[in-house]
């Protein structure tokens, strides 16, 4: 029976790390939306090439032959073990040596999970105890245990399906009382932010802009999802709220209005439409009609704010008649226009036209490049509306914070660090370069690549490899595999070979750059960082 023990211990102790891991990709995943676990599970099929498979091939064999023998049935579980104690100590130093840039969240839908995956794996384990006659039911049970713990992944998408009434009760409970909750607050403007990118820059920028005068509630984090706006209804929004700043994100047609239907937005800004989730969308078009269900879902005594440089929303035909205000840099017919932008390592500066007014009115502000500029636009122009006078607008915009991740300026060490790293596209990582371009001294890009782009994934990289080559000196890889198109795209515009660096572990870069520093500064992008949910093996 100690064995048996010693056997059960060691399951326990392998699928506590399995399970963790297993739900970390299951809420990054938004919990299966559009099958996007799934897709994770069969994208890793490698995860299921381990030594898991020895340890069933044992338990096969014992209930199959050795059950009747004492001695050789001992040795196989005592072998068991230990593969489960190996498996184990390396699911944990994998789970310690992960750059996660989003940790598990332990909520309560997690833990609900967690009650539902522990009564699974119980089963096994309470008829093992349970039955009288051990020695004709042990191997059968720890075969089932043994093929639970390699379909970990299976087992807690078992657990999702078996919760999702209890879910579904959960959320038309919160919805319910989210939706009450903005009924009773009927002086509440409700703005709705989306785009394939820029969404949360835009939100943050907005929220410091109009703080200058309203209390606004932006959504905090990336909380842009149904679930993610429900919750900051309930738990962040109180009676001095006047402005809700609403990030809306989707990954296919028609999320955007459900979106809308929620919270019921009045005025909407679109930053820009670009190819990210091309993949969950599947074509450009169904980006760009998805994107518009935010202006399309506002009233007419709303507006929507739009970027007159984007060709997609430009050539858009609207199907409703609200409000438009329109922002640009290179198109000059707009009604909020920047001009003369200049960057540094201190930040940008920009003047800014408004339609009707020929006087120019110059901003400054901590944040970088012309894709911070395009945010700042809709924030003034949107706050313009709202009645705050340009004298504050400009003392707002220079009191704007950094944002983190996203084209952030720090100095590490002796070098100057570009931060990009929050999920790069083929748009967001042009516009970095162009601000890596604009600083002096020695530049340096490090980056494992572009993701989530579907079919053009190698075209778009290998594209980002040919710009990349007119601005840097120095390129570091993280990733040989996936970063294969981006060597390409710099060898064809014969970049240095020698100036092309590989690692497997974004820290080793941190020690080369440190190498290069000397006479000249250093200025290094690090633009996108590979997400929780993929694994290069």
């Amino acid at each position: 029976m100690i064995i048996y023990i010693v056997l059960l211990i060691s399951f326990i102790i392998i699928n506590f790390y399995k399970t963790k891991r297993s739900l970390h990709m299951l809420q990054q995943n938004l919990y299966n939306e559009n099958n996007r676990y799934l897709k994770w599970v069969i994208k890793n099929k490698n995860q299921f090439i381990d030594l898991d498979l020895l340890v069933i091939i044992i338990a096969i064999l014992g209930r199959l032959f050795v059950y009747n023998n004492e001695f050789i049935g001992s040795l196989c579980l005592i072998i068991m073990s230990l593969i489960n104690i190996l498996l184990a100590n390396r699911w944990r130093i994998n789970l310690l040596n992960d750059q996660n840039k989003k940790k598990l969240v332990v909520t309560a839908r997690i833990k609900r999970l967690l009650v539902t995956i522990i009564v699974l794996f119980a089963i096994p384990v309470v008829l093992l105890f349970l039955n009288i006659d051990v020695s004709k039911m042990v191997w059968m049970l720890f075969l089932v245990l043994t093929l639970m713990t390699y379909l970990n992944t299976i087992v807690v998408f078992i657990a999702k399906i078996i919760n999702t009434p209890i879910e579904k009760c959960v959320y038309l409970h919160f919805k319910t009382k989210a939706q009450s909750k903005l009924k009773s607050m009927s002086n509440l403007k409700i703005i709705g932010i989306t785009g394939s990118y820029g969404k949360t820059s835009s939100k943050r920028i907005l929220a410091d802009v109009l703080n200058i005068k309203y209390n606004a509630l932006p959504t905090p984090r990336s909380l842009n999802t149904y679930n993610g706006l429900i919750m900051t209804v309930n738990n962040y929004m109180d009676k001095f709220t006047e402005i809700f700043i609403a990030e809306m994100g989707a990954y296919v047609k028609g999320e955007i209005a459900g979106l809308c239907r929620l919270v019921k937005p009045k005025y909407g800004i679109l930053t820009t439409i670009g190819t990210a989730h091309l993949e969950t969308f599947g074509s450009q078009e169904n980006i760009q009609q998805g994107k518009f269900e935010l202006i399309e879902s506002l009233p007419s005594d709303g507006f929507g704010i739009l970027n007159g440089d984007d060709p997609l929303q430009v050539s858009y035909k609207l199907k409703n008649k609200v409000k438009t205000i329109w922002v640009g840099i290179d198109n000059k017919d707009v009604d909020v226009h920047a001009s003369n932008i200049k960057c540094s390592n201190k930040g940008t500066s920009f003047d800014v036209t408004f339609k009707g007014d020929s006087k120019k009115y110059h901003f400054e502000t901590k944040l970088l490049g012309n894709h911070n500029v395009y945010n700042i636009l809709e924030a003034i122009a949107c706050g313009k509306e709202f009645g705050i006078e340009i004298e504050e607008l400009i003392k707002a915009v220079a009191g704007v914070r950094p944002i983190e991740h996203r084209l952030e300026l720090k100095k590490l060490g002796d070098f100057y660090m570009i931060d990009d790293a929050y999920n790069s596209n083929p748009v967001g990582a042009k516009r970095a370069l162009e601000v890596l371009n604009m600083m002096p001294g020695i530049k340096v890009v490090v980056t494992p690549g572009m993701i989530e782009l579907g079919d053009k994934e190698e075209e778009y990289n290998k594209a980002f490899g040919e710009q990349i080559s007119e601005v840097a000196d120095y390129v570091v890889l993280i990733g040989e595999k996936k970063t294969k198109p981006i060597k390409e795209g710099l060898l064809e515009k014969n970049f240095d070979k020698e100036k092309i660096i590989v690692f497997n572990d974004v820290r080793e870069a941190y020690l080369f750059i440190e190498g290069l520093v000397g006479k000249e500064e250093v200025y290094a992008l690090f633009e996108n960082d590979l997400p929780d949910t993929y694994n290069e093996k």
